[in-house]
């Protein structure tokens, strides 16, 4: 383990929903499963829409988010959905990577820095898009597989907030690095005032294409502050397209949106 003073190798971290991708990983997926009939997208859209207004307030309840993620997977193999999340990455995720994402991925590896997105979002949903932009490292929400099925509920602690820190000091731990030498190099990337303990606890925290709260704190904090394009990138989402077309209700709390058979 370096000592404290030995020059950290650089790190740079990065968000990954409205970050690296433009867009929701989330609501990509249930606009993809709406558009081919696999579930009811009017049933689904006010939940998704009341989970996205609180987490832009800054009061989501994490554990319940995920568990509505993980609803359309409950009993089914990672085997039996690939053919299906592939055809996702290629068809939503990869149209949706922030036009200035990968030049900015370049651009770090350049100097050497190891690159790691750093998201909430669990991994069945994360992984395809760091496979799109070519990184490895993916530090992220867990959900749990038993028997291997996917159960509904997560693997450990969310990736969220403050978190972020732990998960990241453990990944670090992991390569021989000690978590608040390396922190202090390294950079992280964020559109969201929900990452502010991540972003404070970095040596180089930059506000990407930023909510409001977030460019207001970058702002009197001197923080960088840059645009990947994502925002000119985003499309309106096929899934509230699809949910207006269907018309209907909303799915009460707790009643899942499983894939249809």
């Amino acid at each position: 383990m370096p000592s404290p003073e030995t020059p950290s190798p650089s790190i740079a971290l990065f968000d990954l929903d409205h970050t690296l991708l433009a867009g929701d990983s989330n609501e990509l997926w249930l606009g993809f499963l709406a558009d081919r009939g696999l579930i009811d997208a009017a049933a689904v859209l006010a939940r998704q829409a009341h989970y996205l207004a609180d987490y832009t307030a800054g009061r989501l309840d994490i554990l319940a988010y995920l568990e509505f993620q993980l609803e359309p997977l409950v009993g089914r193999s990672l085997e039996s959905l690939q053919p299906l999340r592939e055809a996702f990455a290629a068809t939503q995720l990869a149209p949706h990577i922030a036009p200035g994402a990968a030049s900015l991925i370049a651009h770090h590896r350049a100097q050497g820095q190891r690159c790691a997105i750093v998201s909430a979002t669990h991994r069945f949903l994360a992984e395809p898009s760091a496979r799109l932009l070519g990184i490895d490292s993916l530090i992220c929400t867990e959900a749990e597989v038993v028997d291997g099925r996917f159960t509904g509920r997560i693997d450990g602690e969310p990736c969220f907030r403050e978190r972020k820190i732990g998960h990241v000091h453990r990944w670090l731990a992991t390569l021989g690095l000690d978590p608040a030498n390396t922190l202090s190099h390294a950079g992280f990337y964020s559109d969201s005032a929900n990452d502010l303990p991540l972003l404070e606890a970095v040596g180089r925290p930059v506000a990407v294409d930023a909510d409001a709260r977030l460019t207001d704190v970058a702002r009197e904090r001197g923080w960088p502050q840059l645009s990947l394009g994502g925002e000119a990138a985003s499309t309106p989402s096929s899934f509230a397209a699809s949910a207006k077309r269907a018309g209907g209700s909303a799915l009460p709390r707790g009643t899942a949106p499983a894939i249809s058979r």
